[in-house]
């Protein structure tokens, strides 16, 4: 990526690049329905081995460069990161545009889930990519996709929601999640508040998925977003820790 915002470069800057990786950072179209998308694929092309893959769901704004950061920050990490794009290509909205776009989402889950594994198959045709470890994760918007994506039943190793919305659902509609859940929030987030937590949490007692939520002290909603004035650095640094060891458990064989 060029002429990145240097509070993203800060960001990667927290990963160490690997002793001879050789990072890729590319956007890739791909269709829906004869619809075009366009999301980024970050690997490193040094090796053609197969490895874990990790889904990203992008925020409300829709792709850009935040989450074409964190996939070069996972693609350090060894992995080949998709950031899929659920709105359609050139679909970037901000301000009040984005809560709308977000809202017609919110407001027809199936819709929302089926995008979201439409950037699974194209993750998933990635011949670097071992299908049988893949993780969806996905910041705020995002968060609640890839929860839903977990919901559908789809074969995963883990889902992960960063200060995501926690929508609930009518008891029974999540017996279908085959995965670990990690959901990280926070603690002075008024879009999820503690209820709002409380109440997802007793959704998931009534499955048998393993699940965890953290919850970080002082942090408001979208804390891991550093061009933002919520911006928490120690809570997204803890939050980056807690995510990098959770894929060490659920990539391992």
């Amino acid at each position: 990526m060029t002429s990145r915002d240097p509070r993203h470069d800060a960001l990667l800057s927290t990963v160490p690049l690997r002793l001879g990786a050789d990072i890729a950072v590319e956007p890739v179209g791909y269709e829906i329905a004869g619809e075009p998308f366009e999301g980024v694929l970050a690997a490193d092309r040094s090796t053609d081995e197969r490895r874990p893959g990790v889904l990203l769901v992008h925020d409300w704004t829709g792709v850009g460069e935040y989450v074409a950061t964190r996939a070069e920050m996972f693609a350090r990490l060894g992995l080949v990161a998709f950031a899929c794009d659920v709105y359609g290509a050139g679909i970037r909205p901000q301000g009040d545009a984005a809560a709308q776009e977000a809202g017609r989402y919110y407001g027809d889950l199936p819709l929302l889930r089926a995008r979201v594994r439409a950037g699974l198959d194209r993750l998933l045709a990635d011949r670097r990519v071992d299908p049988e470890r893949v993780v969806v994760l996905g910041y705020c918007f995002g968060g609640t996709a890839a929860i839903e994506l977990a919901r559908s039943g789809a074969a995963l190793r883990g889902a992960i929601s960063i200060h995501g919305s926690l929508v609930t659902h009518e008891a029974g509609d999540s017996g279908d999640i085959r995965c670990p859940l990690l959901i990280l929030t926070g603690g002075a987030d008024p879009v999820v508040p503690d209820e709002r937590v409380a109440a997802f949490q007793d959704e998931l007692r009534a499955t048998d998925a393993s699940w965890e939520v953290v919850t970080y002290s002082g942090a408001p909603h979208a804390f891991t977003l550093p061009t933002l004035p919520v911006y928490r650095e120690l809570a997204d640094r803890r939050a980056w820790r807690r995510i990098v060891d959770f894929l060490d458990e659920v990539f391992a064989d």
